[in-house]
């Protein structure tokens, strides 16, 4: 067999049912074989977008995602996708085609050195040089991906040795790496500690991060704070792993989050992170998260223990394998008191709603989208203010909220959606997006109306970059630059021109026309007037 071959028998090994991709002319080799194979490629319209749908492919599947573009500047395009994925922790094996080997270093038409752009935001990277060596690159480059604080690995292999022979295909065994072993099960003796400063403590709160949803755990995360009636706030990422009706569930903490949700964490004596950085639009303060209070910090990466904040009790593990051994506990303590306080004082903090004619209120529209939602839909947020307006007031009723919550990348939630189709194509899913967002994506639309997904498109236009509006309303006394967008495209004529059914909302008393988008099966183009000024209090 060929390394083309090779590569494809591999991922037939690892279980890869779909190929996010763009072709070239170094690739071909590889997407050639794919056709004799049965792993589907699935053509997207910009390598960006390539890497994105394998992100949202990951989160929907719960496994690595995978993607595949050619060298030169389809590699460099889809970089972003790769910061975006290693940010927040998705495993993705991103094949990237190169120029032969030989000529690796000549300054050859589209070379580029890809393994050395990408070496800040990938967990490995291999230069493939013989073709026999592919079965075991791939097998390692998925037990890195998806073990672990997951993330983004990079093949760039040479169109000479995707053309190479390689010999016959063997299975590969187990991996054992001698230098990547991470830790997964928590020490004994720090998770008694826990146990015993839980069982001292008045007021302690449970903060969940993205971390606790990649490692599977928010049922055993769930049965733990049941188990005590101890009250759980989330960071960003963190969103979805309780139903937003738990009583437990105190909601997002942060810059953005809810005010008595940021007070329930700054009053408590014992705060327990799980799987979260600690990063600045979670904790604006560290001090603040240290100061009176004992912090006990889990988390997988011991990098991330102690970097933002210094714990009391810090533990590396995967916090599936952590609850496993926190729920064998019985402890002498309840915390309902404590609890049944904080929901009485978030009761007093809701927030209102802004009523006008002429504008549809966002918090309002995202309540009203969530609640047309099925049950396990998927709800995707770009990057913005409808991201804030999505985190702020989304409603999980047990379905998947994703979004670019630590690199911040517009132009995520479509190819993202997309990804997220393919791996549950009975999915009900939202894509929730600004204009200025939507215009850095609007090719995908043609994926969309190629495949006919499930997929509502919430496209929330305020004619401006409304966050950096926001930004220059508060820090530049409204001295706005380079964030008006105008009044065009005209969305109707875009959709039309894509085949995809249209719908213009203007203003609160409209809104009770999505229960009809939702009632449609197929994609759908939402297009919701939003007010300029309708800030988030950034």
């Amino acid at each position: 067999m060929n390394g083309a071959n090779l590569l494809t028998k591999a991922l037939e090994q690892e279980g890869v049912r779909y190929v996010f991709g763009y072709p070239g002319v170094s690739i071909c080799p590889f997407f050639d074989a794919l056709k004799d194979s049965g792993i589907n490629p699935v053509l997207m319209r910009t390598e960006q977008s390539a890497g994105h749908a394998a992100n949202g492919y990951a989160r929907a599947a719960g496994e690595v995602g995978v993607c595949a573009v050619s060298s030169g500047p389809g590699a460099t395009n889809l970089i972003t996708a790769i910061a975006t994925a290693f940010a927040d922790s998705i495993p993705i094996v991103c094949i990237t085609g190169q120029v032969p080997t030989e000529q690796i270093g000549s300054d050859m038409f589209q070379e580029a050195d890809i393994i050395g752009a990408a070496e800040s935001f990938v967990k490995y990277s291999y230069s493939v040089r013989t073709a026999k060596d592919i079965p075991r690159i791939v097998k390692e480059a998925f037990h890195i991906a998806s073990t672990g604080r997951k993330g983004p690995v990079l093949i760039d292999l040479p169109v000479d040795v995707q053309n190479n022979e390689g010999g016959a295909f063997a299975p590969v065994g187990n991996v054992n790496l001698r230098t990547y072993k991470p830790t997964m099960k928590g020490h004994a003796v720090q998770i008694k500690k826990v146990l015993k400063v839980l069982e001292e403590s008045k007021r302690p709160i449970l903060c969940v991060g993205g971390g606790v949803i990649s490692s599977k755990a928010g049922e055993k995360v769930t049965a733990f704070a049941e188990k005590y009636n101890l009250p759980v706030v989330s960071t960003m990422m963190g969103i979805g792993v309780m139903r937003s009706d738990h009583p437990l569930y105190m909601g997002m903490v942060g810059n953005n989050g809810k005010k008595y949700a940021n007070k329930a964490m700054n009053e408590s004596d014992l705060l327990i992170m799980v799987g979260a950085r600690v990063a600045d639009r979670a904790v604006s303060q560290p001090d603040l998260i240290t100061k009176d209070k004992i912090l006990v910090h889990i988390d997988i990466d011991p990098a991330e223990i102690g970097k933002n904040a210094g714990p009391s009790i810090p533990i590396v593990g995967d916090a599936g394998l952590i609850f496993d051994e926190l729920n064998k506990a019985d402890l002498k303590c309840d915390f309902k008191d404590w609890t049944e306080q904080l929901i009485r004082y978030s009761k007093t903090r809701d927030e209102k709603q802004q009523s006008t004619a002429k504008y549809v209120d966002p918090n309002l529209l995202v309540k009203t989208v969530s609640e047309l939602l099925d049950e396990n839909g998927i709800y995707v947020a770009d990057v913005g203010q409808n991201q804030i307006y999505s985190a702020s007031n989304y409603i999980c009723k047990g379905g998947k909220y994703f979004t670019s919550g630590g690199m911040g990348t517009m132009g995520y939630s479509l190819p993202a959606a997309i990804g997220a189709h393919f791996a549950d194509p009975d999915a009900q899913i939202v894509c929730a997006i600004g204009d200025g967002a939507l215009q850095m994506v609007l090719s995908e639309l043609s994926k969309l109306a190629e495949i006919g997904p499930d997929i509502k498109i919430i496209l929330m236009d305020n004619r401006s970059l409304g966050m950096i509006r926001e930004y220059q309303h508060y820090h530049y006394e409204n001295r706005y630059t380079m964030v008006d967008l105008g009044a065009v495209p005209d969305y109707s004529l875009i959709a039309k021109a894509y085949g995809i059914p249209y719908r213009r909302i203007k203003n609160n008393k409209e809104l009770n026309a999505l229960e009809a988008v939702f009632n449609e099966k197929g994609p759908y183009l939402v297009e919701v007037n939003v007010d300029s000024d309708a800030f988030t209090a950034y």
